[in-house]
């Protein structure tokens, strides 16, 4: 798909000046557009003490994050499918899971040293790390970049080759952790699974879910994550691995 103007209103304002890509940053991408990759990297929370920042980027990177969401759906949609071709759909539905999961997510941008070249707010930098959430939130944000300065066959490539040992690491379809959980509990014929969540940390633009998951007759597992779905996986792994299933 050709990216032309029509997609240039998500940057805001005058684009800003950008120096090449980070040498830390392994992306194998120059960006013909910059700009778009300083959109990527930067975080709501930079915004109030850089108001150049703040007028090009309003947001921070959160269209660009949700774009790249997309992006990394389709692009891993057609990999798996290409890859595992005579896989059925819940099959592939695992291995899909496993692979857009935030944890993953976190993986790859710790592998190409994201972290050390977001744009963030004092508040958001803690003892020199970057919270896990910001991490999955960027890296999807660079994946919209990618797009709107290559198109979708190079970002489609760069998640192959970013993902690629990733993709191929197990010849078994892994489990997601909420499946594995609840037939854990049917071969038991317990009650299935309850979640709750029991607490909302962090500021209200980038709030951490905590979940609770509950089966008869065990305590709790718990989960915190940058939304409830994730943090559901989370919990539901913890009790997991207190079971010794995982």
């Amino acid at each position: 798909m050709a990216v032309g103007r029509p997609l240039r209103p998500l940057l805001h304002g005058d684009p800003l000046k950008s120096e090449p890509l980070e040498p830390g940053l392994d992306l194998g991408h120059d960006f013909a557009r910059p700009e778009l990759l300083a959109e990527a990297l930067t975080h709501r929370s930079a915004l109030d003490r850089q108001p150049d920042l703040k007028a090009a980027f309003p947001n921070g990177n959160e269209r660009l994050e949700f774009l790249g969401d997309r992006v990394l759906s389709l692009a891993m949609a057609d990999l798996l499918l290409r890859r595992f071709p005579h896989e059925r759909e819940g099959d592939l539905a695992r291995r899909y899971s496993a692979l857009v999961q935030a944890a993953t997510l976190v993986e790859i941008a710790e592998a190409i040293g994201l972290g050390a070249v977001l744009n963030l707010g004092d508040s958001e930098r803690h003892s020199g790390t970057v919270q896990p959430t910001i991490l999955a939130d960027a890296m999807e944000a660079v994946l919209g970049a990618l797009f709107l300065d290559a198109g979708f066959a190079v970002a489609a490539t760069t998640i192959e080759r970013l993902w690629g040992e990733r993709l191929s690491a197990s010849l078994a379809a892994p489990r997601d952790a909420k499946t594995a959980l609840q037939e854990w509990a049917q071969a038991r014929r317990l009650p299935l699974p309850s979640y709750r969540e029991v607490d909302r940390e962090g500021p209200p633009h980038a709030p951490v879910f905590v979940v609770d998951v509950s089966i008869k007759g065990q305590e709790p597992g718990r989960g915190r994550a940058g939304s409830k779905r994730e943090a559901e996986r989370l919990a539901a792994a913890a009790l997991l691995e207190r079971l010794g299933t995982s």
